[in-house]
C-alpha cells in the first residue's frame, strides 16, 4: 500500500469516526430536548390541575347561581364526586378551592378534587376527622405548589407583614358559609405530635390550644380562643427544614367576613412563593419551549460548520494528494 492509498484510509476513517460521534451527539441532545419538552407538558399539566380556576363553578357563592334543575353549585361536584364535603376560601391568597376527605391520608394525595389522577392532588382534611368541623380541631392539608396554587400560598404567612394583612376567609360546609378567623401560625416538622393530633381529647383541648400558641411565630392576641370554639390548622410543606412544614390556624366564626380583596376589586392572586421572582413559572409555554430549542439549533448550526469545514478540509487534502500523484508521475517520467 502506497503512502497516498494509507492517507486516504485514515482520512477515511477519520472522518467516518467523526460522522459517528456527531450522530450520537445529536441523537443524545435530541433526546435530552424531548424529555425536556415532556417535563415542561407534563409541568404545565400539574399546573393547570392545581389552578382554582377550574373549580369556580363549583363555588358556593352568589355568583353561581343553581342549575335548570335547581341543583347547587357544590352539589354538582359532589355528584362527580361524593367525597367533596365543602369550600375553603382563605381571602386574598388564592386559596379558594373545594374540601374532600378520603378513608385515609393517601388518597387525595395524587387527587383532584373531581376524584381523576393529579400529581397537585386535592386540599383534603384529616381522615381521621369529622366531616362536620364537629371537632375541637380538624386538619386540613395540601401541596406547597411552587407557583403559588394549592396551600403554596400558606409559606407566606411566614413573614409577618403577610400575617397580619390576611385575617379572614370563609368555610362551607353542610349546607352554610362560616367564616374563618386566623389567629396563629406555626412552623414545625411533619414529626410534631404535639400538634398533629386530631381528634382532641375533651379534657386536652386546653393543653393543646397552649401548646399551639407557644410554638406559634406569630398570634393574633385580640382573637379569643377558648375550649368551645372550633379551630381548623391549615397544614402544607416547607422547603425552610427538613420535613418542614407550615401551618396557618383559624377559628370557625358563624358569619364569614366579606372578601376584603373582592370589594376593592382586586383579583384574589397570590404573589410568588418566600416573594422571590420564578421567571420561568411565569413564561408562556411557548417561551419555555424556544428556551429549549435554542441549544439544539445552535448545537445543529455548530455541527453544520463542522461538516462543511471537515467537507472543505477533504477537498483541500485531495487536491494536494492529487498534486503528490502527479508529482510523482511526473517523476517517473524523468530519464534516468
Amino acid at each position: 500500500m502506497t503512502t497516498a492509498t494509507r492517507t486516504r484510509v485514515a482520512r477515511a476513517t477519520i472522518r467516518a469516526a467523526n460522522g459517528v460521534v456527531d450522530v450520537v451527539v445529536l441523537t443524545v441532545v435530541a433526546a435530552l430536548v424531548a424529555f425536556s419538552c415532556y417535563t415542561i407538558w407534563d409541568s404545565r399539566q400539574v399546573v393547570l390541575a392545581a389552578s382554582a380556576t377550574q373549580y369556580a363553578p363549583y363555588k358556593p357563592s352568589a355568583a353561581n347561581p343553581p342549575a335548570a334543575d335547581g341543583t347547587a353549585p357544590l352539589a354538582q361536584l359532589q355528584a362527580i364526586n361524593p367525597d367533596v364535603l365543602g369550600w375553603l376560601d382563605v381571602y386574598g391568597t388564592g386559596i379558594d378551592f373545594p374540601l374532600v376527605q378520603g378513608k385515609d391520608n393517601n388518597r387525595y394525595l395524587n387527587r383532584d378534587a373531581m376524584g381523576k389522577y393529579s400529581g397537585a392532588g386535592s386540599i383534603f382534611l384529616d381522615y381521621r376527622n369529622s366531616p362536620d368541623f364537629s371537632d375541637f380541631s380538624t386538619i386540613i392539608f395540601g401541596h406547597h405548589m411552587k407557583d403559588g396554587a394549592m396551600f403554596g400560598p400558606i409559606g407566606l404567612f411566614y413573614d409577618r407583614a403577610y400575617f397580619d394583612a390576611h385575617q379572614y376567609g370563609s368555610l362551607y360546609y353542610d349546607g352554610q358559609q362560616h367564616g374563618l378567623e386566623f389567629f396563629a401560625f406555626i412552623h414545625t416538622n411533619a414529626y410534631d405530635d404535639s400538634v398533629y393530633t386530631t381528634p382532641v381529647a375533651p379534657d386536652a383541648e386546653q393543653a393543646y390550644l397552649t401548646r399551639l400558641t407557644r410554638e406559634a411565630r406569630f398570634t393574633r392576641p385580640d382573637v379569643t380562643v377558648g375550649v368551645d370554639d372550633h379551630i381548623v390548622l391549615l397544614s402544607t410543606c416547607s422547603s425552610r427544614t427538613t420535613n418542614g412544614r407550615d401551618i396557618l390556624i383559624g377559628k370557625i366564626v358563624p358569619d364569614a367576613m366579606p372578601d376584603p380583596s373582592a370589594a376593592a376589586g382586586a383579583p384574589n392572586a397570590t404573589p410568588t412563593i418566600d416573594g422571590l421572582p420564578n421567571l420561568w413559572v411565569k413564561l408562556p409555554l411557548w417561551a419555555k419551549f424556544a428556551v429549549l430549542l435554542v441549544p439544539w439549533v445552535l448545537l445543529m448550526a455548530l455541527v453544520s460548520l463542522k461538516d462543511r469545514k471537515d467537507s472543505e478540509g477533504s477537498a483541500s487534502a485531495a487536491e494536494i494528494e492529487r498534486d503528490d500523484v502527479e508529482a510523482v508521475v511526473s517523476e517517473a517520467d524523468w530519464p534516468i
